[in-house]
């Protein structure tokens, strides 16, 4: 037990360094509760234009000016080139349509009839093109079948009444999926950070060269003394686990009180024990406690970087996702985004699920065999 209680002596030293993480994970925590809700309803968009008639307002142009006025934000500026021009540029207008004298006279006529247009050239003026052209083709359509002006106008109408209405049929609360998978997605780099720097930190006062001579000549076995390190290194880990864990429950209770909320934390126990693992290897592999803190600040900032810890990784350029694939932090958080976009989870959803995590027992398995070889060979070269 003198190895057990020396381990968390030391883990006393230290234990600013914890509040300080389990801190930053707090302020983002709550951060995510704070950010502005992403609406899931369908919201028509309309560009806004300045319509010019030089055309009497009666008849088919009339109707035109109408149409224009529903689907479009109509925006009345002063008239003359110049305050044009400089809407367009200012962007207080997408598009500017130009009705031309005698539109309706020579639509009824069959003449081509042809607009004049100025444009900002970007999105909201190409659907403003899109709203306009639909209404021009389908006038040109029933014009060569309906000669009588009103029956022309009752056709055009009836042509382009019916509307398409949009609604989301998922019953997911995306908003709070979505902070959910922030946090978890977050806390893969305050686990990471506060295991491996702490534990490393504790196990290399183990592994000083007088210290480890003392151990090898007293009477415990070294592989007593290693099971009582390891016994101390994953109470550890499962305390801050359980830590982060609650602090996640507080904070998004409807969520992690549920089945989805489960593999959430199945996710993060797994991640936890690699990390514990990693952090096992990088002790036996650097003793110096100074280049133990620059490792540290490489591998979880790194990673946490690199896999869409702080920048979602589907705003990360496919070259940085190809080197990621290589932590296991890119399958954690692969893993939490599974869980976020699925809308049941069913047989396809799990098997994802537990393929991020199957490879994440792979990178478990890898580093405890590195640990096992490098700690086989430092006990040699210090005996």
């Amino acid at each position: 037990m003198t190895v057990f209680k020396t381990f968390w002596s030391i883990m006393k030293r230290y234990k600013g360094t914890i509040i300080l993480y389990t801190v930053l994970l707090i302020v983002f925590g709550a951060m995510n509760t704070k950010t502005n809700d992403i609406g899931t309803d369908f919201i028509d968009s309309k560009p806004d234009v300045h319509l010019i008639v030089l055309d009497e307002t009666v008849g088919l142009t009339k109707n035109l000016v109408d149409y224009i006025g529903k689907n479009m934000n109509v925006v009345n500026l002063k008239e003359s080139d110049y305050s044009v021009d400089d809407a367009l540029f200012y962007r207080e207008v997408n598009y500017v349509i130009t009705i031309p004298k005698n539109y309706r006279e020579d639509v009824l006529s069959g003449k081509e009839i042809s607009l004049s247009i100025k444009s900002t050239g970007d999105y909201q003026a190409s659907l403003a093109q899109m709203i306009l052209n639909r209404y021009l083709k389908t006038q040109n359509i029933l014009q060569s079948s309906f000669a009588n002006e009103e029956v022309l106008l009752a056709k055009i109408n009836e042509s382009l009444e019916p509307k398409t209405e949009v609604s989301v049929i998922s019953s997911l609360d995306t908003n709070e999926l979505n902070r959910v998978t922030q946090y978890f997605n977050f806390a893969s780099y305050s686990l990471m950070a506060v295991i491996i720097f702490i534990i490393s930190l504790v196990l290399s006062s183990f592994h000083e060269r007088h210290i480890h001579r003392r151990i090898s000549v007293s009477s415990m076995k070294y592989k007593i003394h290693n099971r009582y390190i390891l016994g101390a290194s994953f109470l550890y880990a499962g305390i801050v686990f359980v830590l982060f864990s609650i602090l996640g429950l507080i904070l998004f209770p409807d969520v992690l009180f549920s089945v989805r909320g489960f593999f959430y934390l199945f996710n993060s126990f797994v991640f936890t024990f690699v990390a514990l693992i990693l952090s096992l290897f990088i002790s036996n592999l650097v003793t110096n406690k100074e280049a133990v803190s620059g490792i540290v600040n490489v591998v979880s900032l790194g990673s946490a970087f690199l896999c869409g810890a702080f920048v979602p990784a589907e705003w990360l350029p496919e070259s940085v996702l190809k080197i990621a694939h290589v932590l296991p932090t890119y399958w954690f958080i692969q893993g939490n985004e599974v869980l976020k976009v699925a809308e049941t989870l069913g047989k396809e959803s799990i098997c994802s699920f537990c393929q991020n995590v199957g490879m994440l027992f792979l990178f478990g398995i890898f580093f405890f065999l590195l640990n096992s070889f490098v700690s086989r060979f430092k006990q040699k070269e210090m005996t």
